[in-house]
């Protein structure tokens, strides 16, 4: 299924395609925006640079992004050229590739879902909803739900994941801008699909830092310090410290904005500080206040996981001395 409303694309347009096979004269892609149809690289538009090896310029199996060179519709000739791209015009491709595939794979999951029956309107004499159609098969289903939803969507808002994310907040708006209405049955799904795939997730924050007392108030002068910085925390954007291993303690915080969490922790470690300085100690940054990336989330179970066994060995420790 192609993901856009032209069967073919226009000379000029920058499209994704997959390397099927590369020859003497060039190199066979499919156009993966297009129905997979054919298209061909020739030698000469593959690199700008004089070609020693082939196999470091193109491979089969690997994607890229190419420029539109000539389209004979009648034969289903397209020639393309790799070299002809600039590096933004490559990021911007990437850009709309992945969201045409995010939006395919919305509509192909709610394709799976939907009947026949789904695909006929209510008979109310209300002539507002799209006509009856006959679906059988799920290609012909998807096929039907670009042609009704997200091809007028595209022309209405740039692109139709503009309009799938807008319906999160205003649904109403955007399926009330669409020239005849999908089936009840379609938006449910639709609306289903797109609230649990594109719904804000969570972002991660977190900070390190080692807090220490040798003053008498001691441990209980930095559960204070720490608790202080925990109060800085909202209901949006709660704090938590946990110890890692004395002296050394880690603050994070879950919200839908990573700016908004880097901000309260470094917020949360200054009063921290303000705290522990009060009662004779002292706060020193391990690690700054940062949107954990996946490798850091990774590493912090791992650390966390480490530092709990940890404690629980001192704490049966403990027991067994208490014992003797």
């Amino acid at each position: 299924m192609r993901f856009y409303e032209n069967k073919y694309p226009e000379v000029d347009d920058l499209v994704m395609v997959q390397v099927k096979q590369i020859q003497d004269m060039g190199a066979y892609v499919k156009l993966l925006e297009y129905d997979n149809i054919e298209g061909m690289i020739l030698l000469s538009e593959l690199s700008r640079r004089r070609i020693r090896s082939i196999q470091k310029i193109i491979r089969v199996g690997r994607n890229e992004v190419v420029v539109v060179l000539r389209v004979d519709k009648e034969k289903g000739y397209i020639d393309l050229s790799k070299r002809r791209v600039t590096a933004e015009e490559k990021e911007k491709c990437e850009d709309r590739f992945n969201l045409s595939r995010q939006v395919a794979s919305i509509l192909r999951e709610v394709a799976s879902k939907l009947t026949e029956a789904d695909f006929t309107p209510p008979q109310n004499g209300d002539n507002q909803f799209a006509a009856p159609v006959s679906v059988t098969t799920e290609e012909e289903k998807l096929e039907q739900l670009y042609e009704q939803i997200a091809w007028p969507l595209g022309r209405q808002y740039g692109h139709p994941h503009a309009a799938f994310k807008l319906m999160l907040s205003d649904s109403d708006a955007v399926f009330g801008s669409l020239p005849v209405q999908p089936s009840p049955a379609i938006i449910r799904q639709l609306k289903t699909t797109i609230g649990r795939k594109l719904a804000p997730k969570a972002t991660r924050a977190h900070a390190k830092v080692d807090v220490s007392c040798y003053t008498r108030a001691g441990i209980d002068a930095i559960k204070r310090a720490l608790r202080a910085g925990e109060k800085v925390g909202t209901d949006a954007v709660p704090i938590k410290a946990r110890v890692i291993a004395p002296p050394r303690y880690m603050l994070e915080t879950n919200t839908m904005d990573g700016g908004i969490a880097v901000d309260r922790l470094e917020r949360a470690i200054q009063a921290i500080q303000a705290a522990i300085e009060k009662e004779g100690g002292t706060l020193v940054v391990h690690e700054n206040p940062k949107v954990a990336s996946e490798s850091d989330e990774q590493e912090l179970k791992a650390l966390m996981a480490k530092a709990e066994a940890e404690n629980a060995e001192v704490a049966g420790d403990d027991d067994s001395e208490a014992e003797d």
